[in-house]
């Protein structure tokens, strides 16, 4: 077993990441050939190679070579970081965009079953997809209309509210997991696909995450306060719920009657 093999076994089983996230974690060694033994000027090198990649996808890239030289360090595998020259690329900072009405019933009445389901938990509870995957029967509380969602991000577990018109959606109960109606679960990786190549099929133009930020977008503007949307969305950072301030700004409302009068 590659010393690689061994730091991917690690964030398994010590630190409990998403299969997704090993395997993303696990591409990016991929790229940089004998990681492991890389000096800092083959690392700069790899660097410069990845230019032509988005922001998003370089930070992520950057932050999985850190995490393996930092276990390798703590490990006495290495005493050096090689990525420490670099710098994070800074990632544009945009507006949500969702789901909008027209399209999400569009989606509701023309997926199947078990995509339509998963649609409704994204739209009416803010899971993340990996998470609507996982979501067991046993994890739904009908009598206190509430959903124990197991976190993919720290293996954490949070309550969401469970309306009427999502339980309409779930129901029946077939015991299993609640998407598939089934004992067997999809990853969040075949969920996502599953679903952006059906709604697609629709006429749909978006991804399993644009129902999430229809939650966030529609529960900000309703008025309910940031902190209690990022604890039923499992933000780490109010920073990251933010976002949905400015795309449910009721103050441009009033400033767009304003200039009209």
């Amino acid at each position: 077993m590659t010393l690689a093999d061994e730091w991917l076994t690690w964030l398994a089983e010590d630190q409990l990441k998403s299969p997704h996230t090993i395997a993303t974690y696990a591409r990016t060694l991929r790229t940089l050939p004998n990681a492991e033994t890389a000096t800092r000027e083959d690392v700069e090198a790899w660097w410069d190679s990845r230019k032509g990649l988005s922001p998003a996808t370089r930070a992520n890239e950057v932050s999985a070579l850190r995490s393996f030289y930092k276990w390798l360090r703590i490990w006495e595998h290495r005493t050096d970081d090689p990525t420490s020259r670099i710098t994070t690329p800074k990632k544009p900072q945009r507006l949500s965009q969702h789901v909008g009405r027209e399209d999400l019933y569009t989606l509701l009445n023309g997926l199947p079953d078990d995509l339509r389901r998963a649609t409704a938990l994204g739209a009416y509870a803010g899971l993340r997809v990996s998470e609507a995957a996982a979501l067991h029967w046993r994890d739904v509380d009908r009598e206190l209309h509430r959903l124990y969602v197991r976190e993919g991000k720290g293996q954490k577990d949070r309550m969401v509210g469970l309306p009427p018109i999502l339980l309409d959606h779930l129901l029946p109960d077939r015991g299993g997991y609640v998407v598939t109606g089934s004992d067997v679960s999809w990853t969040g990786h075949t969920l996502g696909r599953k679903w952006t190549a059906a709604a697609r099929g629709l006429g749909v133009d978006a991804t399993f995450h644009k129902l999430r930020h229809r939650f966030g977008t529609i529960a900000t503007a309703s008025g309910v306060p940031l902190t209690s949307v990022q604890r039923a969305m499992g933000h780490a950072s109010p920073a990251t719920t933010a976002v949905y301030v400015g795309a449910s700004d009721t103050d441009l409302d009033l400033i767009a009657e304003a200039v009209c009068r």
